[in-house]
Formats: C-alpha cells, structure tokens, sequence
C-alpha cells in the first residue's frame, strides 16, 4: 500500500498542533528557537506524542485509558517507528515527522530505538532495583530524547562530549519528574524509587505513602533532587557548542525543571503535600536570567571533562 507524500510544511503544521494540545510549556519554549531548530523540535515532539499515547492509549497525554493490548501496542510503534526511519512515507504524521526529522538531522536509529524501550519497560510494569536501573530507566524516557534534542539544535550524531551533555538534562529532567511524582505514581500503583533504596530506608514499596514512613521518604525526595542538581550542572556544560538562542531555551528548561527538583529537596518529607511546580512569573525569571546565562555561557561553563562518577549514556 502506498501513500501520497505529504508535503513538510502540512507535517510540521500537524506537529505545531500537537505540541499545543500535548504540552503547553514545551510549546511556549520553542519559542525561543531560531525556526529552523523550533519545526525539528515540534517534529521530533509529535513522533514521541505519538508513540506515548498508542503505548497508553492517551490523546496528547489526556484521558489515558489503560490498555490490555501493550505487546500489540509496542508492535505497531515499532513498526511504523522503523518505516519511517527507512524514509518510508507512512501516512500518519507523527511518523511521517519522525522521517523528516531523521533525515534532516542524520539520527542515529538506535536513539529512536532506546525510546521505544522505554516504552517497553514502562508496559511491563518494571520497576529499578537499583540506582543505576534508574539511571538506565530516565536514559530510556527521557536522556535520549535530550541527544536528540541537541541534534534538532544541530549537534552532529558524533559529537558524543555534547549529546552526554545533552543526555544529562533529560536526565535531570526525568529525576526531578520522579521526585515531584511520587505519591501521584504511588496512589497509581508505580513507584519508579530503587529497591536498594526503600530497603536502606525500611520503606515498604506497597505503602510508600503511610505517615510512619514520611520522615524517611523525605530523605528519599532530598536525595533524588540533589542527584537532578548534580545532572542539570553538567549539562550546562554542554551550552557553548549550542547557538545563543538554542542555549537561552536549553539554559531557560534547566532553570525551570532544577527549581521542580530544589523546592522538592527543600521540602522534605512535606513535598508531596500539594503538587510542586513553578509559576508563571519564575518561569519568566528563569527565562531572562538565562539569556544572561547564555551571552556568557563559554565564560561560565569552560571546556572541561564530564565528572566521572555520573552515569554515562551507552553508545
């Protein structure tokens, strides 16, 4: 069965409307991309949309349903997903979106792929036994969508020093995302808090939320938020190879997540009380600080190596 091809500019205008039904703030952040960088944004955000919402029967991220047919799901994901980075023209624009952003920006296909695991780990119920299990799984679901963000900013596929860096913000992202979550995850039935860590704290998994155990599932939140701190600074490291506007929105997310995380690690064992987030005034805070941040940012962040002991993407 063959398909008509679609025209570029009818995909990134399906794609601009997915990301301003499916997230308002990624939406109002590529804004602040030169518009070559911002339709690649718009284009990779609607295939990652998509395969979230076939993976859990979602619209835009509303509504989700639970779904009894996950292996089928991941099936078609997978299917369509390798069609299109073939340069099949598949016929439905998410994916059609994901072919022309692979083309423009030479991804790899195993960062495509290791998404899609995500989305595999997550239908399986999996849960991280240890910390690095949870670095592995924030690489999955979020740190390969920062490398393939950094690509959409022009990054080439074998700049490895800056797709880490760029790794590590989705990182970041991703653990303050944990903290700020977990009792919204705990009441679902989820808990994304490595075993090794419960254990060390006698926490029980299935009741996580019990007074007895807030004081201690504090400590938790504290250091889940100090390790998002840690990988939000390494990639700011990552901010000079980047354009001034790319880096003003790069420099602008880590401010507005890093705060998720800090008020979370600040909070202690009172985080979960209300929903942490950030208001529209700090938003534009951090939106101004880090056009400062990114006008000096090869002042501020100097070539230097990566630590070390902070978990590395696999290649």
């Amino acid at each position: 069965m063959t398909h008509d091809q679609p025209s570029r500019d009818a995909i990134v205008a399906t794609a601009q409307e997915s990301i301003a039904r499916g997230s308002k703030s990624f939406a109002a952040a590529s804004q602040l991309f030169e518009p070559a960088v911002r339709e690649r944004a718009w284009l990779l955000y609607a295939w990652c949309r998509a395969c979230d919402d076939i993976a859990d029967g979602q619209d835009h991220g509303h509504g989700m349903t639970g779904v009894s047919d996950g292996p089928a799901r991941l099936a078609e994901i997978t299917a369509k997903t390798e069609a299109a980075l073939a340069g099949v023209v598949v016929g439905e624009p998410a994916f059609d979106a994901l072919r022309l952003f692979a083309a423009e920006t030479g991804l790899p296909p195993a960062l495509a792929r290791d998404l899609i695991a995500g989305f595999a780990l997550d239908a399986e119920g999996w849960r991280p036994r240890t910390e690095r299990d949870l670095y592995q799984y924030c690489y999955h679901v979020a740190g390969v969508v920062g490398s393939m963000m950094a690509l959409a900013m022009g990054v080439p596929a074998d700049d490895h020093a800056t797709l880490d860096r760029a790794c590590d913000l989705g990182l970041a992202f991703q653990l303050a995302n944990i903290a700020r979550d977990v009792a919204e995850d705990a009441r679902a039935g989820r808990c994304y808090l490595p075993q090794d860590w419960l254990d060390e704290m006698g926490i029980p998994a299935d009741d996580l939320l019990a007074p007895a155990y807030r004081d201690r599932l504090g400590l938790l939140g504290e250091r889940l938020g100090s390790l998002a701190g840690r990988y939000e600074a390494s990639a700011r490291f990552g901010t000079p190879a980047l354009s001034f506007r790319s880096a003003w929105a790069v420099l602008a997310a880590a401010g507005i997540y890093g705060a998720i995380g800090r008020k979370v690690a600040a909070l202690g064992p009172r985080a979960w009380d209300v929903r942490v987030g950030t208001s529209g005034a700090a938003k534009l805070g951090f939106i101004r600080r880090a056009f400062g941040e990114a006008t000096r940012r090869k002042a501020l962040y100097p070539p230097s190596l990566r630590d070390a002991t902070l978990w590395t993407r696999p290649r």
